[in-house]
């Protein structure tokens, strides 16, 4: 029953919410271990037996010991939350519904690089083929557009304006966006496509997305963690697209961009999502000031 409910729900939020494949997983990791939990506890109370707040403290309180983050338990409630109102529309799974905890939890700065440790990673390039030149390609458009993994993964050709040197980025819930990506990359990307169909000519491959793998196929988003991972590992220390993507926001706010302009960029539905970015540059300000003056 409850196996049943969580597919019609995962397909509800493809279907009606246009939510992405990334999304549904998390939406199903966070769902699932308490749909398991109130599955055994019906067993053992009686199948006619109502969720509620004990049981659900319980859940959290179990979770907790097994090392859960409080951050990801606020995930699951967020999560939950949406199920809950998905099936208040359904009488018949009243009893699954109970009144929801709200968690507080610190919000975590981002990971990002300094802007001489980015100006690092395109210092000694060895572009010898197409895989080297395509991960150049990928870390480059990383740290200059700012756009997610799975954005990534699904760029085409087609998405780019070359003579205004802007890009239609797919983002979540299937929201269109365009964002700068910087004239300093056009002739390398330009470069890129010239490697790349030379690359296709042996290959029977018409594909239209921006970067392939060795045989010509699109990549996973899972391979191009992989790629930034391995390409970033001469600096020195653990670089992923996540960590590219804060530092194209912080680097921008570090040298005066609009918030407004950055959450723009980011694709951020609210703008406090982008704010977190602030908080970056606060501490920098406060280590400049206690270094810098006299009475700090």
């Amino acid at each position: 029953m409850l196996d049943k409910i969580l597919t019609e729900y995962l397909k509800y939020l493809v279907e009606k919410r246009s939510l992405s494949p990334g999304t549904i997983e998390t939406y199903k990791r966070h769902l699932s271990p308490w749909l398991s939990f109130i599955e055994k506890e019906s067993e053992i109370s009686g199948a006619d037996s109502k969720i509620n707040s004990v049981l659900l403290r319980k859940y959290l309180g179990k979770r907790r010991q097994a090392g859960v983050s409080v951050r990801t338990l606020a995930g699951f409630i967020s999560a939950l939350a949406g199920l809950q109102k998905y099936l208040g529309q359904t009488k018949k799974c009243e009893k699954y519904l109970c009144k929801l905890s709200r968690l507080k939890f610190s919000e975590k700065i981002p990971d990002f690089l300094s802007q001489k440790e980015a100006k690092d990673l395109f210092e000694y390039i060895n572009l010898d083929s197409y895989i080297a030149r395509r991960d150049y390609m990928m870390v480059s458009l990383f740290y200059l557009s700012g756009i997610r993994r799975a954005e990534m993964a699904g760029l085409k050709i087609s998405n780019f304006d070359f003579n205004k040197h802007i890009i239609e980025v797919l983002g979540k819930g299937n929201k269109v966006r365009t964002t700068p990506y910087g004239a300093a990359v056009s002739t390398d990307l330009q470069k890129y496509l010239e490697v790349r169909q030379d690359f296709l000519r042996n290959r029977d491959s018409q594909c239209g997305v921006l970067f392939l793998n060795y045989r010509g196929e699109p990549l996973t988003v899972r391979s191009v963690d992989r790629v930034v991972k391995k390409y970033c590992m001469k600096l020195g220390k653990r670089v992923t697209p996540h960590m590219l993507r804060h530092s194209f926001a912080t680097h921008l706010l570090e040298n005066g961009a609009d918030i407004l302009a950055i959450k723009e960029m980011l694709g951020h539905s609210s703008l406090g999502t982008t704010q977190k970015y602030t908080h970056v540059t606060a501490e920098q300000l406060k280590a400049v000031y206690k270094k810098a003056h006299p009475r700090a």
